[in-house]
């Protein structure tokens, strides 16, 4: 699956349950987010929920923004590097970044990075609308 299609995707199941939560207030909207409560009531939000799970192992790893604000991809590549194409980046360089390398490409890995699933960063970068949290994620040449 392409970044754009999950991306796409994504932004579909969050806004539809973002419609059943319209009469929480903001943090109760992130506390909801909180994994084992997505688990038990959203099974099909994410792959690793049916596996029991965690995309990062942190305790109160909160799944409000899923992917993060600060990865870049495109699906055509943003460069070649050792004759290798490079899908996504971290645009922070943050610590703990690592890359997925596999056959002719190069894509970011963020496995060692919490910084999204926390709930200080959420609510900082808070909007009902995760496209709008998520805008600069495909890069647009």
């Amino acid at each position: 699956m392409s970044y754009t299609k999950w991306f796409k995707n994504h932004a579909q199941k969050h806004k539809s349950i973002l419609k059943k939560l319209s009469h929480l207030s903001d943090e109760e909207i992130v506390e909801y987010f909180d994994y084992d409560n997505m688990r038990a009531k959203h099974n099909d939000f994410c792959p690793l929920y049916a596996k029991n799970k965690k995309c990062h192992d942190m305790p109160n790893l909160n799944c409000y923004l899923c992917a993060c604000p600060y990865f870049r991809f495109d699906d055509d590549g943003l460069c070649v590097e050792d004759n290798k194409t490079r899908y996504s980046i971290c645009s922070i360089d943050a610590k703990g970044k690592e890359d997925f390398i596999k056959d002719n490409s190069i894509h970011q890995g963020c496995t060692n990075c919490t910084i999204p699933h926390q709930k200080s960063f959420i609510l900082k970068h808070f909007n009902r609308n995760w496209l709008e949290i998520m805008q600069g994620c495909k890069v647009k040449k």
